[in-house]
């Protein structure tokens, strides 16, 4: 999905009309009753050949307080702030009324692309609406009617450069991953150079109250992000551009990840969504640990994520400066961090305290590391010296009394580092193994951490004999009574 747009309006207007049309199911309950629609719901909208995530939100209602349609309006104030478009939607045979103005000067604030949609306006009826939707200020008023499906290809036509600058920017954010390695290529080189166009990305995830935003502020050098002792102020992913100890850096601020049993409103698991997308924006992800609850499930499937979106992983425990007994404290992290995370060994466990800023300087040679790994590649020499040295110590198995062979190995991709072996009977070969040569490409070719990935081919895939039909020759057929091509 590109980009997401929230439908918003005072109740009754067609919100939840117009987004079962765009998602083409009845998603949403309709009905001529004000006030249906309480929670938010999400949908994938296809218009046209566009494609992306639409949200229908709760009527807005003028109440502030903490009632139900006080807390209906703020759930809505935030989606709007999280979406990329905003569609207001007026009811054009009611005109404009004095709440859609105050609803229309709150949106202009929260929002950089506001549309403007008046709904129900089919026939003569809805002119006067039309007209009057001018004076809200919002540009040019497009005329619909979700119920009978009028207007879609004026949406539709005020969307496509929308989603055109949205794709853009979602092409800018995402890194270049999986790598193919071009022949010629394989000598051992290095990460690309960093620049302040072409940043390094670097998203920082975690459980709630883990101290995500405070410890951006503190790289930052000032406060740029709103921190406080409740859990969950972060809503959405915030990248943020900076230079750290000279390296030119993005970095994605992201909303805590709460285990998925606790995540009810609906809200929170769009913010969750929207983290799990800047793990993919990004090259190095740091999983921020909380000193006192370190390495609980949900710690444990953020890191396992990052890994299998094949980023770069970094380990930092915050509020360090809290901990008593430093010492043994960081023996048992290290400990619970080899058994509970096998798939990130040899990852950096970094121990910081963002409220301090002790810890920065190895966070950031720590990041420079994964990164340097991620990009690392290796020769083909090396890596058939170094496979028959292992083959050696640990011969392959046997399975049905034929030894498997590997023959061959080459590096076929970095970001992050992907290998080939070429073997006999690669679908016999135990998972034990395959471990067992990842360790080894880890401690040997100095790849702490990072993703690698090893994938085993038989020799008789590149065979350009393998499914050629077999000719008897004319000699053989003499012989099993057949005339000869000649005679």
């Amino acid at each position: 999905m590109s980009f997401t747009m929230a439908i918003v309006g005072r109740p009754n207007v067609g919100k939840s009309t117009l987004f079962n049309r765009l998602v083409g199911k009845r998603l949403a309950l309709v009905d001529d009753q004000p006030g249906v629609t309480r929670d938010l719901r999400e949908g994938e909208a296809r218009l046209g050949d566009m494609r992306f995530t639409v949200i229908d939100t709760a009527g807005l209602e003028e109440a502030t307080d903490e009632s139900l349609q006080g807390r209906m309006r703020r759930l809505t104030e935030r989606a709007v702030e999280m979406a990329d478009v905003c569609l207001f939607m007026i009811d054009a045979r009611a005109g404009v009324l004095p709440a859609d103005e105050i609803f229309a000067d709150i949106l202009r604030k929260k929002n950089a692309h506001v549309l403007l949609a008046a709904n129900k306006g089919e026939g003569r009826a809805a002119d006067a609406g039309v007209i009057e939707a001018y004076s809200l200020g919002l540009g040019e008023p497009m005329r619909l009617s979700a119920e009978h499906g009028e207007g879609m290809s004026d949406l539709a036509a005020v969307l496509m450069p929308l989603a055109d600058e949205f794709a853009a920017r979602e092409a800018e954010y995402t890194p270049d991953t999986d790598v193919t390695i071009a022949e010629g290529g394989e000598d051992e080189d290095g990460p690309r150079q960093l620049t302040v166009a072409k940043p390094l990305q670097v998203a920082v995830v975690g459980r709630p109250n883990a101290g995500k935003s405070t410890l951006i502020n503190r790289i930052m050098g000032e406060d740029r992000l709103l921190t406080g002792p409740e859990a969950g102020i972060t809503r959405d992913a915030i990248s943020l551009r900076t230079t750290w100890n000279d390296t030119p850096m993005r970095i994605f601020d992201t909303a805590g990840m709460r285990k998925k049993a606790k995540v009810q409103e609906k809200l929170e698991k769009l913010s969750v969504s929207d983290g799990l997308r800047a793990v993919k924006f990004a090259e190095v992800v740091v999983v921020l640990l909380d000193a006192e609850i370190p390495f609980e499930q949900q710690d444990l499937r953020i890191a396992d994520l990052a890994e299998r979106e094949g980023r770069a992983v970094v380990v930092a425990v915050n509020k360090w400066d809290a901990e008593p007994e430093k010492q043994q404290k960081l023996k048992e992290l290290k400990e619970a961090f080899n058994r509970l995370l096998p798939q990130l060994r040899g990852a950096p466990l970094i121990t910081v305290s963002a409220k301090t800023g002790k810890g920065l300087e190895r966070l950031h040679a720590a990041i420079l590391k994964a990164n340097d790994v991620w990009n690392r590649r290796v020769s083909t020499a090396k890596l058939n010296r170094w496979l028959s040295d292992m083959v050696e110590a640990h011969p392959p198995p046997a399975p049905a009394g034929r030894r498997i062979k590997l023959r061959y190995m080459t590096q076929a991709k970095t970001r992050p580092p992907g290998f080939v072996v070429m073997c006999s009977m690669p679908e016999k070969l135990s998972e034990s193994y395959t471990r067992y040569l990842v360790n080894g490409l880890r401690e040997d070719f100095d790849m702490p951490g990072t993703p690698i990935r090893l994938y085993m081919r038989s020799q008789a895939d590149a065979n350009p004999y393998k499914n050629r039909k077999k000719s008897t020759p004319s000699r053989l057929r003499k012989h099993l009574g057949k005339k000869p091509l000649d005679e």
